[in-house]
């Protein structure tokens, strides 16, 4: 089997191959994705290979966007009456003989050690050959092996994260609960998500805020109210399983109002009557919110900011949002952060796991905020950033800094739950190759370089995210 991202120098090489045996079979910790948790309380068969990795991949159908074909012949459901491919095979064939963009990129690397790790299929995908491995999947899938509770169990993951809007109902981890269901010494747990119901420019925001009232009994007409339910949401989460919360905000800016402003600002959101300045100081002020409620109840607070969505006004008009139309923006984080860490920065109860889509601020300010505060970690490189180079990058820019142990480790931030493990190996791998550099250049030992690899790829993420036994 290929042996990828591993330095060509022999040395380097089999030093990494050593520190990657390390970590290469340790459990999967997924402390942030987007795996429908519906898929494992269901345990239903995959539908075909291209509605399971070619229809819901933004990264397949963005890169075949850009060269001209449209995401309707790739089966993704439109908004316009436009007809939608439904033959899986057809939606294959197409991938196959638009195979060569992928040339370089992680997409291809995901797919092909997907196709070889997860399903045993090693013949190249081609125009030539669309069929063959096609079949060959399609054959893997109807096996009782390739549900997705089998999977699970033979990935060797042993906590699983989603990610739910507090207007879920949770039903889905409610089943999985009571069918006593995780797998051997595994768990699936879902995270709170409040963008919905926080940001004033989200599609529907002051109809989600009623339904939070509705749900929760309380009166989210008022800001108190509004408050006291989004308390209420956050216990329910954490007694389904959540450890963290999670914010999708399009900057770190975050604002100390006092209550009464607060209160205002949030009567002119309900009246339709908040500017997007209103709504951006809004959101700011709730990630202080947030963190407040994160020292009552230990959530860990994840921040993913940095990504202007829906760029591609067309795209979102016919196909709605996560389908490819999102681009990176750069980020402020040393004065936008500036009052959460003012007030909290400093507590070691509170944990704050901070992402970016703008890697020039790794070594400028993420490195040195997350070196200097005790609440604040670093999370993996994600997105646009979680390739093999781009993971190499972040340890090259930020470990002079922040070290290792400011780092809280790999999350796979993914919808395709086949190629969690693929991730992960290739992480593992990154971090391997990385290491041993050091270890070539004597700046590091290799029994330390060892207990290090274990580390970023196991004990840390267990420990940040506050992992380590059921709550």
């Amino acid at each position: 089997m290929p042996d990828p991202v591993f330095a060509t120098d022999p040395r380097q090489r089999d030093l990494a191959r050593e520190l990657h045996a390390v970590a290469r079979d340790l459990p999967l910790i997924c402390p942030h994705g987007h795996v429908d948790p519906g898929l494992l309380a269901e345990d239903r068969p995959f539908p075909d290979p291209a509605r399971l990795l070619v229809v819901p991949d933004h990264y397949v159908t963005r890169m075949l966007l850009s060269q001209g074909v449209p995401p309707a012949r790739l089966g993704v459901p439109s908004r316009t009456g436009e007809p939608v491919e439904t033959d899986g095979r057809a939606i294959w064939r197409l991938l196959a003989a638009h195979w060569h963009l992928f040339r370089g990129t992680p997409s291809r690397l995901w797919l092909e050690r997907t196709f070889e790790t997860v399903f045993g299929v090693d013949t190249p995908l081609r125009a030539a050959t669309a069929d063959e491995v096609y079949d060959a999947i399609a054959a893997r899938l109807a096996e009782p092996a390739f549900r997705p509770r089998a999977l699970f169990q033979r990935f060797g993951i042993e906590v699983l994260a989603t990610t739910e809007s507090p207007l879920d109902d949770l039903s889905r981890h409610a089943k999985l609960a009571a069918d006593g269901w995780g797998g051997p010494g595994g768990r699936v747990i879902t995270t709170f998500r409040p963008d919905g119901v926080a940001d004033m420019e989200f599609p529907g925001w002051a109809g989600n805020v009623a339904r939070l009232g509705e749900i929760t009994g309380e009166d989210t007409e008022t800001y108190d109210g509004y408050l006291a339910a989004l308390r209420s949401r956050r216990e329910a989460f954490i007694a389904a399983g959540a450890t963290s919360s999670d914010h999708g905000h399009l900057t770190a800016r975050t604002v100390a109002l006092s209550a009464g402003e607060a209160a205002r600002l949030f009567g002119r959101g309900l009246r339709g009557e908040a500017s997007p300045a209103d709504a951006e100081t809004f959101r700011g002020h709730m990630l202080m919110e947030f963190a407040r409620m994160s020292l009552d109840d230990g959530l860990v607070l994840q921040l993913h900011p940095g990504a202007v969505r829906d760029h591609n006004t067309w795209l979102h008009e016919a196909h709605g949002r996560d389908v490819g139309g999102d681009i990176p923006q750069a980020t402020d984080y040393v004065h936008a952060l500036r009052p959460l860490l003012d007030r909290y920065g400093n507590d070691p109860r509170l944990r704050i796991v901070l992402y970016t889509l703008d890697e020039d601020a790794f070594s400028r300010e993420l490195a040195p905020l997350a070196g200097g505060y005790a609440a604040l970690y670093l999370g993996a490189p994600w997105w646009f950033l979680d390739s093999p180079d781009g993971l190499r990058r972040f340890r090259e820019a930020v470990t002079e800094t922040a070290g290792f142990y400011n780092t809280a480790g790999f999350v796979d931030d993914t919808r395709a739950f086949c190629s969690i493990p693929v991730r992960h190996d290739i992480a593992r791998r990154a971090d391997a190759a990385y290491l041993a550099s050091l270890v070539v250049q004597d700046r590091l030992p290799f029994d330390e370089a060892a207990e290090t690899i274990a580390d970023l790829a196991y004990h840390l993420p267990k420990r940040i995210f506050r992992l380590e036994a059921a709550r």
